[in-house]
């Protein structure tokens, strides 16, 4: 594994690498469902402004599930280039995103192109999933306890010299992750387009990702080594089931119209 790459004097965390090529992947595939669907936004602060939520929200929610660690060292663990948490991420990011696609939304119907808000997530959907996956390779690269139990599989792989190292062979599920992330991305951007062309009610593709997505982080974390909270389940599944539940009731919703 590479936590950090060294180019002499400078230290660069490969974490930090991937999620700038996340961001950079999420701009490009939102900038150009955009343009097929005739939105006008500001696609980099559609981008960028939940993603800075994100990672503080994510920050935050780490060091506020131990606060008495917290407030030993507040200074030590807020400034510090390790420890977020998914769940605080997604509450942060979603939150500013949609308060984004609002005032979009607003913009373009007084403009003269109405735009429903649902519209904006749908656009917004798969590059959120493709984004997400990308980001995956960083803690894969940095092995920073994101991978999962033990395992005899052959493509299990050891972690001696990540953040959180391991000498047993476990399941890469950084590796899982990405590739159902892009798949979910690439048939969010297939259904975009069917439901463009078919001038079908706004929301479908966000709700399939509400679905496809929960789905899969719920999972997942069967394999993973995250702790368990209330009903035997973790943080990121709590999330998780909340999401589908969410999707499904906004599909179901559509589909009656």
């Amino acid at each position: 594994m590479i936590p950090f790459l060294h180019i002499g004097w400078l230290v660069i965390p490969t974490f930090g690498l991937c999620v700038a090529a996340a961001l950079l992947a999420a701009f490009f595939l939102l900038r150009a469902d955009m343009r097929r669907r005739g939105i006008a936004a500001d696609v980099e602060s559609l981008v960028a402004l939940p993603a800075l939520a994100g990672i503080a929200g994510a920050k935050l929610y780490h060091v506020l599930e131990s606060p008495r660690e917290f407030f030993a060292h507040p200074a030590a663990l807020l400034f510090s280039q390790f420890g977020f948490a998914w769940f605080g991420g997604l509450i942060a990011g979603t939150g500013v995103f949609f308060l984004l696609a609002r005032r979009i939304a607003r913009a373009n119907t007084a403009a003269g192109r109405p735009t429903p808000l649902l519209e904006i997530l749908d656009a917004g959907s798969p590059a959120v999933a493709l984004g997400y996956g990308i980001g995956r390779i960083g803690c894969l690269l940095s092995g920073d306890g994101d991978y999962g139990i033990p395992t005899s599989l052959p493509w299990g792989m050891s972690f001696p010299h990540g953040l959180v190292p391991t000498t047993q062979r476990v399941q890469p599920t950084p590796i899982y992750e990405l590739i159902v992330a892009c798949l979910i991305a690439w048939w969010l951007w297939r259904l975009g387009g069917r439901t463009m062309a078919a001038a079908k009610e706004k929301g479908i593709v966000f709700a399939e990702y509400l679905v496809w997505t929960g789905v899969a982080r719920f999972l997942v974390e069967f394999i993973r080594i995250n702790p368990r909270s209330f009903f035997g389940l973790t943080n990121a599944q709590a999330a998780s089931a909340v999401s589908i539940i969410a999707g499904a009731a906004l599909w179901w919703r559509i589909a009656r119209r």
